[in-house]
Protein backbone atom coordinates (compact mmCIF):
# COMPACT_ATOMS: atom_id res chain seq x y z
CA UNK A 1 0.00 0.00 0.00
CA UNK A 2 1.02 3.80 -1.00
CA UNK A 3 2.23 6.38 1.90
CA UNK A 4 -0.79 8.33 0.37
CA UNK A 5 -3.27 5.32 0.77
CA UNK A 6 -2.22 4.55 3.89
CA UNK A 7 -2.83 8.54 5.34
CA UNK A 8 -6.09 8.20 3.42
CA UNK A 9 -7.03 5.34 5.58
CA UNK A 10 -5.97 6.68 8.79
CA UNK A 11 -7.89 10.03 7.80
CA UNK A 12 -10.96 7.48 7.43
CA UNK A 13 -10.85 6.18 10.53
CA UNK A 14 -10.52 9.16 12.35
CA UNK A 15 -13.53 10.99 10.44
CA UNK A 16 -15.55 7.64 11.16
CA UNK A 17 -18.08 8.08 14.05
CA UNK A 18 -16.70 8.58 17.77
CA UNK A 19 -19.10 5.64 18.97
CA UNK A 20 -17.38 3.33 16.16
CA UNK A 21 -13.79 4.37 16.69
CA UNK A 22 -14.24 3.89 21.05
CA UNK A 23 -16.42 0.81 20.61
CA UNK A 24 -14.00 -1.07 18.87
CA UNK A 25 -12.24 -1.33 22.32
CA UNK A 26 -15.16 -2.18 24.13
CA UNK A 27 -15.21 -5.21 26.70
CA UNK A 28 -18.54 -6.74 24.72
CA UNK A 29 -17.68 -8.30 21.67
CA UNK A 30 -21.34 -7.27 19.59
CA UNK A 31 -20.51 -3.55 20.33
CA UNK A 32 -17.19 -4.41 18.91
CA UNK A 33 -18.20 -6.45 15.70
CA UNK A 34 -20.86 -3.38 15.47
CA UNK A 35 -18.26 -0.94 15.60
CA UNK A 36 -15.86 -2.38 13.04
CA UNK A 37 -18.71 -2.87 10.48
CA UNK A 38 -19.15 0.98 11.20
CA UNK A 39 -15.26 1.50 10.46
CA UNK A 40 -15.43 -0.76 7.49
CA UNK A 41 -18.11 1.06 5.99
CA UNK A 42 -16.48 4.80 6.37
CA UNK A 43 -13.37 2.92 4.80
CA UNK A 44 -15.22 1.54 1.50
CA UNK A 45 -17.65 5.15 1.52
CA UNK A 46 -14.23 6.57 0.98
CA UNK A 47 -13.10 4.37 -1.54
CA UNK A 48 -16.18 4.35 -3.65
CA UNK A 49 -15.82 8.35 -2.98
CA UNK A 50 -12.41 8.37 -4.66
CA UNK A 51 -12.76 5.84 -7.59
CA UNK A 52 -15.80 7.80 -8.74
CA UNK A 53 -13.85 11.10 -9.10
CA UNK A 54 -11.39 8.96 -11.54
CA UNK A 55 -12.33 7.84 -14.79
CA UNK A 56 -10.80 4.85 -16.48
CA UNK A 57 -9.95 7.55 -19.68
CA UNK A 58 -7.75 9.45 -17.82
CA UNK A 59 -4.51 8.34 -15.78
CA UNK A 60 -3.94 9.44 -12.06
CA UNK A 61 -1.03 11.22 -10.98
CA UNK A 62 1.20 10.02 -8.05
CA UNK A 63 1.68 13.04 -6.19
Amino acid sequence: MKHKDLSRVAETILAAPGWARVGITAPVNHLRVAAAHELARAILEDAEQTSKHSTGDQLGLSL
